[in-house]
């Protein structure tokens, strides 16, 4: 379902050199799967796709029908882990059964004002997202959106419409969500949020939204098994994450996820969050860029391919997209392009990835490409799991504890104390 191809490598990672890196990946999978490693109290994502019970799907797959009837759509709010993930799923997959709005993820005033303009006039079902209810931006648009929910619905109603995926038993959002009797999920303890898509944080809004959540969650089932197996040779989640540590030992300290499928922009996102906070720390880490082909190769392809030899591509291919368009053949060939008649377009944007893949690796940016076989929820399900097993190998390889994010406290620390200022 998922396969990695590694040919424009060649010259870049020897094949003993891949070997010889075994016994540090071997640590990293014994530190993982044996809860020793740091931050292991975060670790509860490894084993979560085949604890998530079928109740909880059925549960979630019928609030989910029901809604359908009584929303025009539904909020989501949250920001990070709360936000990007399920923002990634509708982008991938595409039309769904409710329009998703988002807030929580900025705090921009103009953004909101114009969102609230839209709800006015709609009926829908908010969901907030947030494990201490406290995060300013979350926060402060769920106090600002359930003001107008206040005005536009009774108190019975009101109840009905709001969500809280929240922590079991403390926090901001526990309390209120207790006292006012809404409906509420919880946030396992033991994962964080960047590896939470799997969690109530994914899939209560994802099943609100239409997504087959059985599909997603056996797509998640399927890679756990799948790459629980410690072999470089075999396992293409490991070879992933021991070629990254690889080329940044050689000095390419930049990896740029190039996707020529522009609904691939939000997992982009998406994976930029999870290695970027998981990685960055002591001073080391890969810092994770993304490109969508081939709009940013007619701006910022000429810096790939003649820029400093700083960086390494990781593409993002689909072999079957969900839809394509055959290209017609035209009387007076005016553009030249006839000879391309009867081939689709998805024909064309492979031979661009290909070129494209060829022309930068002789340009000397190494690059290797994941491919899902087609683009629906199960294979996405596998690919979320594929990035989040090669991000907390790949962490234990640097040496950094891939769980925590202790930096970004710093800028909060300020901003609190400037807000409290006036």
């Amino acid at each position: 379902m998922i396969s990695l191809k590694t040919d424009y490598l060649k010259g870049f990672v020897a094949p003993d050199e891949l070997r010889g890196i075994s016994s540090a990946v071997r640590k990293a999978h014994d530190d993982l799967h044996q809860r020793k490693g740091k931050g292991a109290e975060f670790t509860g994502w490894v084993d979560l796709p085949s604890r998530i019970s079928s109740d909880l799907i059925k549960e979630l797959t019928d609030l989910g029908s029901g809604l359908a009837q009584e929303n025009d759509c539904i909020v989501s709010i949250g920001i990070g882990g709360s936000y990007l993930g399920i923002r990634a799923t509708l982008e991938f997959l595409g039309n769904p059964r409710l329009p998703v709005y988002y807030a929580g993820h900025n705090i921009s005033g103009e953004y909101l004002h114009e969102l609230l303009k839209v709800l006015e006039t709609k009926r829908f079902t908010v969901v907030v997202i947030s494990k201490s209810g406290t995060t300013t931006e979350p926060a402060l648009a769920f106090r600002v959106i359930k003001g107008l929910m206040e005005k536009k619905y009774n108190p019975a109603e009101l109840k009905q419409r709001i969500i809280c995926v929240t922590d079991e038993k403390k926090g901001a959002l526990r309390a209120l969500a207790n006292k006012n009797g809404f409906r509420s999920y919880v946030i396992p303890d033991d994962v964080g949020g960047r590896y939470s898509i799997l969690t109530p944080v994914g899939l209560v809004p994802l099943a609100l939204a239409g997504v087959d959540i059985q599909g997603f969650v056996d797509g998640a089932k399927k890679a756990q098994a799948e790459y629980a197996k410690c072999d470089v040779e075999s396992n293409p989640c490991y070879r992933y994450a021991a070629l990254r540590n690889l080329l940044y030992a050689k000095g390419k300290k930049i990896e740029v996820m190039s996707s020529f499928y522009p609904n691939v922009f939000y997992v982009a996102e998406w994976w930029k969050q999870l290695f970027g906070e998981s990685e960055g720390k002591d001073h080391k880490g890969i810092f994770p860029a993304s490109l969508i082909m081939s709009t940013d190769l007619h701006s910022m392809g000429q810096l790939i391919q003649d820029g400093e030899r700083t960086l390494f591509e990781t593409f993002m291919s689909i072999d079957k997209p969900r839809q394509d368009v055959r290209i017609p053949s035209d009387k007076e060939d005016a553009d030249g392009f006839n000879y391309v008649a009867g081939k689709t377009l998805d024909f064309v944007n492979k031979k661009a990835y290909e070129a494209t893949a060829a022309a930068h690796f002789e340009g000397g940016v190494p690059n290797m490409t994941i491919s899902l076989s087609q683009a629906d929820a199960a294979h996405l399900g596998q690919l979320y799991y594929f990035f989040e097993k090669a991000c907390a190998i790949s962490g234990y390889m640097l040496g950094v504890n891939p769980f925590d994010q202790p930096g970004v406290e710093a800028y909060k620390k300020k901003m609190f104390a400037l807000l409290k200022e006036g």
